[in-house]
């Protein structure tokens, strides 16, 4: 992953603290709600369906935005430091956040080792919510965290429900390989026999040069893919590209980072882009029911 310059973290830390007076979330919003910071959008959303009215969630990551690029501010160092509960994925994902996480006392809790027990890990791709059965996992070691194990139990089983419907949806396909803008959805494939072929690596800001597209190119022909995805948060110009020139069509493959401006707009969550990424792909690998 591509990681974005930081303002000096130490520094931030020591405004966050003049600006807060060193009380927590609850503390400062005069409410027993816990305040609970998530690094980006599948994290923030887990933890509002688990806490509800109990909890007061913010996500570090805007909408339209991708949590890779995202730099702290003096706001968001104020309530990483003062929140009852972080929820982040560590190794890298976002390093800024861990710089600031690993300064604070408060409780912090790293969901990528979480998802990576319920299957094993894929190096260097930090994409594990977009398997529903590692989400589900984390959904209830947040649960655990929260002190709200019913409600991420309810959650866990929409997931399930999602699982099924993933497994129906994909078993049987013309096609297993899927053409992606960059390798993001390792996860995904691994849990439904999807082989991922990525026009770039774990980094959508590559810059491939004319002998690499004309490579692209030759590859999206041999794969006999007849879809090139690409994304709603980066660039679609090296996707269109490729596609043109390979005769094929593109769509969409959201891996839910974050909801687009639009999208959230709209009332999208979790679970319609999911069955949203579900459709496309059964379109695209020409699957049957």
């Amino acid at each position: 992953m591509r990681a974005t310059a930081l303002p000096p973290v130490a520094l931030l830390l020591g405004m966050a603290l003049l600006l807060s007076g060193c009380g927590s979330g609850s503390a400062g919003s005069g409410t027993d709600r816990k305040l609970v910071v998530a690094a980006f959008y599948p994290l923030a959303f887990a933890a509002g369906q688990i806490g509800g009215a109990s909890a007061d969630v913010k996500n570090l990551t805007p909408a339209g935005a991708e949590p890779h690029d995202l730099e702290l501010t003096t706001g968001n160092v104020r309530d990483v430091d003062r929140a009852d509960l972080v929820l982040y994925l560590g190794d890298g994902f976002m390093p800024g956040l861990e710089t600031a996480v690993e300064s604070r006392s408060g409780r912090s809790l790293d969901l990528l080792p979480v998802a990576q027990r319920a299957g094993g890990a894929l190096a260097g791709d930090p994409h594990v919510w977009l398997d529903p059965v590692r989400y589900a996992a984390m959904v209830r070691r947040i649960g655990v965290a929260l002190g709200d194990g019913p409600a991420a139990a309810r959650l866990a089983q929409r997931l399930t429900v999602l699982d099924a419907e993933y497994r129906r949806g994909l078993a049987h396909c013309r096609r297993r390989q899927i053409v992606t803008s960059h390798a993001a959805f390792g996860y995904l494939g691994r849990r439904y026999g999807l082989e991922q072929v990525p026009l770039e690596g774990l980094s959508p800001e590559a810059e491939p040069s004319a002998k690499d597209i004309a490579h692209l190119v030759d590859l999206v022909r041999r794969s006999g893919a007849t879809t090139v995805f690409f994304e709603t948060l980066i660039s679609p110009k090296l996707a269109q590209t490729v596609a043109r020139e390979a005769h094929v069509k593109t769509a969409v493959l959201d891996p839910l980072e974050g909801l687009g401006k639009s999208a959230a707009a709209e009332g999208a969550d979790y679970f319609t882009v999911m069955r949203a990424n579900l459709a496309a792909l059964q379109k695209a690998l020409g699957c049957t029911s």
